[in-house]
């Protein structure tokens, strides 16, 4: 039976409204070898359950929490922050990038099918031996414009996971076309490209590689919106919107989707930051002013992230 898979378990798809396909609760990325900019995402549950209460307020029924082993995946915090905000959380599983692959787990000595093999005790049995299971593999990525060796590997086991198990993959690609590179990867691998989403896409505006990735059966997604760590970011959101106008103009809704990537405590509201709220309270109010319908909005916040996370 088709169902999303929470981490309090599995859910009538049709429960999920509007839904973030791409955040985070907690995040520490400045722990690994040689990075000192102490980018993290705290761990604060006070903190962290008043931001998920502002999002559910401002109508936010669900969101992915794309947080790996590595980078600080804790599945007994997303139950507890479920169960005390009231939202569905989906957690995500594999490996995100070469920087940040645990050393316990060996990529580089195992075997994409060994890899493939985890991932899906994961998302059947649960990780380790707390019986939460994964519903979405990602944040899957590469730490430049190319794949590594290691991460080539790890794409092929996640795209064999996701043939196994029908979950969805999220992709980490930024500021340049190397979505199409994972997509060739993982569909060489045997993954369906309608279950694949080319994330972060807004870092590289350039219409004519988000239609080959369309072309080929992907899926893009806008996810730094409201962002500001860069002048890019700050000022490039004006252009997001053009790119998006005539992605909806050519006909694509249904294969684009929206999220904000909160993954730094400057992002949160406590600390002066947007929160998980920048699409209700800014970004579509921008859309509708350039004549975006509500029902495009609601494709692209409600029926695309649920497509996507929607197994079976």
């Amino acid at each position: 039976m088709s169902h999303v898979m929470t981490v309090l378990g599995p859910v009538d798809p049709a429960s999920l409204a509007f839904t973030l396909p791409h955040e985070h609760t907690q995040c520490t990325l400045w722990h690994i070898q040689d990075r000192w900019d102490y980018w993290e995402l705290t761990p604060d549950e006070p903190v962290i359950l008043e931001e998920l209460r502002l999002f559910r307020e401002a109508g936010g029924t669900a969101l992915a929490d794309l947080t790996l082993p590595g980078i600080g995946r804790d599945p007994a915090w997303l139950r507890r922050l479920a169960e005390r905000s009231g939202l569905h959380i989906v957690m995500g599983g594999g490996w995100y990038r070469t920087a940040y692959y645990p050393t316990e787990v060996m990529i580089d000595r195992r075997s994409v099918d060994s890899l493939a093999d985890e991932l899906v005790r994961e998302a059947t049995d649960g990780v380790g031996d707390t019986g939460i299971r994964t519903g979405i593999l990602g944040e899957i990525g590469t730490d430049k414009p190319w794949i590594t060796p290691a991460e080539e590997r790890v794409h092929r086991a996640v795209a064999r996971a996701s043939r196994l198990t029908g979950m969805a993959v999220m992709t980490h690609a930024v500021m340049s076309p190397v979505g199409l590179a994972q997509l060739e990867v993982m569909e060489d691998a045997g993954v369906d490209p309608w279950r694949v989403v080319i994330g972060h896409a807004d870092s590289y505006p350039d219409l004519a590689h988000y239609l080959r990735s369309l072309e080929r059966g992907a899926s893009i997604e806008f996810d730094f919106l409201g962002m500001s760590f860069t002048p890019m970011e700050k000022y490039g959101e004006g252009r997001t919107v053009e790119l998006l106008l005539e992605l909806l103009h050519r006909g694509h809704a249904d294969r684009v989707l929206l999220s904000q990537d909160v993954c730094h405590n400057s992002q949160l509201r406590r600390y002066e930051g947007n929160g998980y709220t920048y699409l209700q309270t800014t970004f579509l109010p921008r859309l509708r002013e350039a004549g975006v319908s509500d029902a495009e909005i609601d494709q692209l916040t409600i029926a695309n992230p649920r497509r996507i996370l929607t197994i079976g």
